[in-house]
């Protein structure tokens, strides 16, 4: 499968002035920004930009950004499963995962993350991915936005709606293992059945066990 990245660019007006939401962006374009002190979610800011321009150098690799100037303040990264979860255990080619969503505190709250979201599936070549995203309860930010557990799930569903996710029922344990977590998908117009049909076999593995 031959992986196309269409890039797009779009303003947003935010209170601290207009910021572009672009991508997917090249790994050469990535190095020349500065990452915001406050993009901790998952490792320290400098680290978070390694990780980033190692994944736009993959193949399959896709990242879309928000920055303010030459400063990223959010992000959203797209590339096949980790080796190490089990829905890297059949690797469907045309099926990647929705991997991180970050957007530093004082730019939430006006759509940061739905735009990221928005500017990544406006490329036509997106309707040829399922798009999967595992949501953990231990990955939310719940101190920093206030909500309890049940209002963070309901505002990550709402925020993944907005460009075709749905939730999808599994018997992974890792999700089954506490009942906010959760597995959501976006199939594109031209998925065939045999993709789907191999996913239904990655997401129910008790089912097909005997």
């Amino acid at each position: 499968m031959e992986h196309i990245k269409n890039f797009y660019s779009v303003e947003m007006e935010t209170k601290h002035g207009i910021v572009i939401v672009e991508g997917p962006v090249p790994s050469e374009h990535l190095q020349l920004y500065d990452f915001h002190e406050d993009l901790v979610s998952f490792r320290p800011p400098m680290q978070q930009k390694k990780a980033l321009v190692g994944i736009a150098n993959l193949e399959e690799g896709r990242i879309v950004i928000m920055r303010n100037g030459n400063t990223v303040v959010g992000y959203v990264t797209y590339l096949y499963p980790d080796p190490m979860e089990s829905w890297s255990d059949d690797p469907i080619e045309n099926m990647i995962e929705l991997g991180a969503i970050e957007v530093i505190p004082s730019y939430r709250g006006f759509g940061a993350g739905k735009k990221l979201l928005q500017v990544s599936f406006m490329g036509d070549e997106m309707e040829d991915y399922l798009v999967i995203t595992t949501e953990y309860y231990w990955h939310w930010d719940l101190k920093g936005t206030g909500l309890n557990i049940w209002e963070y799930r309901k505002m990550m569903e709402r925020m993944m709606n907005v460009v075709g996710f749905e939730y999808y029922p599994t018997d992974d344990p890792e999700i089954c293992s506490h009942p906010a977590n959760c597995l959501m998908a976006r199939v594109g117009k031209r998925v065939n059945d045999d993709t789907l049909e191999r996913f239904d076999k990655l997401r129910f593995r008790n089912r097909y066990m005997y």
